[in-house]
């Protein structure tokens, strides 16, 4: 099976390769600038000095040659040049996933995503959106739709089974194709170094509509050029009367009256031209993939190859029709073909043509992208960990309860080689574990480590796991929780509101159950009545519909698992090795039989009574 550690290896020498390239590539280019400049300035005193010896026949043959040769040595430099552009742009995606391999947050691009709101049921606690988040780590999207897409399956809270099933069988389709990828990301940066905006062109579409006046503009315009002509024909060949200097005055007047629907004519071909630069690329690759026998992939993409929706068909019209509006900007050649056809006319009727059928295909081509963009990010998640697994996601019916079992979990924002693996799991609704455990022995990390991978299930990728087995569940964490100085809340009152809303939850029956994951419980208020309101909160949410852990320093709490079967104890725990304090992050069963806040106040120098 291949390894993380084979993953790394496999892309250091890719890129140690790249870079060589590159480093060649650099050199044959600086040679051949340098080669240019000689041979101009050659050229030019070579023309020169045959002028006075051989005279100016020699001297301009002298120079042609210089010009041809000049000429050859351009067209290889920008060859060797855009050749160099690929590789910089080819060893930048792939140093990007080297960086999410090794959690090289410096080196990973920071998503463009919109940050949710703060009353979002598990957002920001577990860490999902934002700089060094999950998103940041998985999100390899071109389009701020396509990582808006991604980070909206992460913060999903009503998780649905058949699609999810339907992005792992995609997912793990796609893992291998990272060549696929990469040749995807390649082709937009040759274009664009921004992210690419898919709705700025949707908008456009939609604001810029055909004018009314064009629909009867156009066939009037075309009926005095075809009387122009008729006329004029008609008086070089029979010796017709100048009739038709009056009808072109007529046209001529009509027509620089009737200049509205053409006053944006240019800057909407250049607009479109733009936006189209970038698409191009995209698609165009997208349409002459090979997708053989990717089912999924081919289902996917296929309005990119599509006989009604080929982006080279459309693209290619848009084109043609922004050449032609090019030709009427020479004003002397515009005059003429204006003069014989209503040439303005007939290049506006095209282009809202081509506007009309882009505005029916582009939004099914951007939401395929986005599509895929969202899902390539948690298929190169899976291609870069390959000792994750899928996760089985168990149905919710009257005979079967939902469960979470898990083997060898671990956190995917900590270092692969650094972070520890637990055996974990919930038989059923109704049942809670308190986690006791010392300070920084790993009580929160796990309680995040379950709900990160809980997102990642139900976005549809594989997990940071041996084996996972889960129902659907609503998640909702209590774990990072602020006062607000603006709003007035205290700490305490903060945490009250947000466990407020997590029981009202947990008490609706007709949704799926509650996973909820509480850190250090009423932290905010003194022992005994924390205590008190500690048992109370945890007694009401065995009787709900909810399962999940709560963590706490309060050993007390660790004695209502003798008077509710619903209830279990796990812990974590130290030792103290020369003076310094180990902690082992595993988690056991049971209570936690030590304390170290005054082991570690003693090791910090701070006096502590015996």
């Amino acid at each position: 099976m291949v390894s993380r550690k084979s993953r790394e290896k496999a892309l250091k020498n890719h890129l140690r390769r790249v870079e060589n390239r590159r480093s060649f590539l650099q050199e044959r280019s600086d040679f051949f600038s340098t080669i240019r400049l000689l041979l101009f300035i050659l050229g030019i005193g070579g023309s020169a000095l045959l002028f006075y010896i051989a005279g100016e026949f020699y001297s301009t043959l002298g120079f042609l040659v210089f010009v041809i040769i000049f000429f050859i040595l351009a067209v290889q430099h920008r060859k060797i040049d855009y050749s160099l552009k690929r590789h910089r742009i080819w060893h930048r995606v792939k140093s990007a996933q080297l960086a999410r391999l090794q959690l090289d947050w410096q080196n990973i691009p920071l998503p463009s995503a919109a940050e949710p709101e703060t009353t979002h049921p598990f957002h920001p606690d577990l860490d999902i959106t934002g700089a060094s988040s999950l998103h940041h780590l998985l999100d390899t999207a071109i389009s701020s739709d396509g990582s808006a897409r991604l980070a909206s399956w992460l913060l999903n809270t009503e998780p649905q089974k058949n699609k999810i099933l339907q992005r792992q069988k995609i997912v793990i389709e796609l893992a291998p194709k990272s060549l696929f990828r990469d040749r995807l990301q390649l082709a937009f940066h040759l274009v664009s170094s921004e992210v690419l905006d898919s709705g700025k062109l949707l908008k456009w579409l939609e604001i810029r509509r055909r004018p009314i006046s064009l629909r009867w503009q156009l066939p009037l315009f075309s009926a005095l050029s075809a009387l122009n002509i008729s006329l004029f024909l008609l008086h070089l060949i029979g010796g017709f009367q100048t009739w038709w200097l009056v009808s072109l005055i007529i046209y001529g007047l009509l027509y620089l009256f009737n200049q509205n629907p053409i006053k944006s004519l240019l800057r909407d071909a250049v607009f479109l031209e733009d936006e189209i630069t970038v698409l191009r690329s995209v698609l165009f690759f997208l349409e002459k993939y090979r997708y053989g026998k990717h089912a999924n992939l081919r289902e996917i993409c296929k309005p990119f190859f599509n006989e009604k929706s080929r982006p080279s068909t459309q693209l290619r019209f848009i084109k043609i029709v922004a050449a032609a509006i090019g030709l009427r900007m020479n004003p002397i050649l515009g005059f003429i073909l204006n003069l014989v056809i209503p040439w303005d006319f007939f290049c506006a009727h095209f282009l809202e043509n081509g506007k009309d059928k882009l505005r029916a295909t582009v939004p099914v081509w951007m939401e395929s992208l986005i599509e895929l963009e969202a899902l390539n990010s948690l298929a190169n998640f899976a291609y870069l960990n390959p000792e994750n697994s899928l996760p089985v996601i168990v149905g919710q019916n009257a005979a079967t309860r939902p469960v979470f079992a898990t083997k060898q979990i671990r956190h995917p924002l900590l270092p692969a080689g650094q972070a520890i693996r637990n055996d974990f799991s919930m038989p059923y609704t109704g049942s809670l574990v308190i986690i006791t455990g010392s300070n920084m022995s790993g009580k929160s990390t796990f309680l995040k480590t379950l709900g990160v991978n809980l997102c990642l299930a139900f976005a549809g990728s594989t997990v940071c796991a041996l084996s996972f087995r889960t129902g659907l569940f609503r998640i909702f964490s209590c774990l990072r929780v602020n006062d607000s100085i603006i709003e007035g809340f205290s700490f305490f009152y903060a945490e009250i509101s947000r466990l407020k809303k997590l029981l009202d939850a947990t008490r609706d029956h007709n949704k799926y159950p509650v996973f909820f994951l509480i850190d250090e419980i009423f932290r905010g208020t003194n022992n005994r009545e924390r205590l008190i309101g500690s048992r109370s909160f945890i007694r009401a949410l065995t009787e709900t519909n909810s399962l999940g852990c709560v963590s706490t320093h309060d050993l007390e709490l660790i004695h209502l698992a003798e008077e509710i079967d619903n209830i279990s104890n796990y812990h974590f725990r130290e030792h103290i090795e020369n003076e310094q304090m180990i902690f082992d992050y595993l988690l056991k069963a049971g209570p936690c039989p030590t304390t170290n806040a005054l082991k570690i106040m003693r090791l910090a120098g701070l006096p502590v009574d015996d």
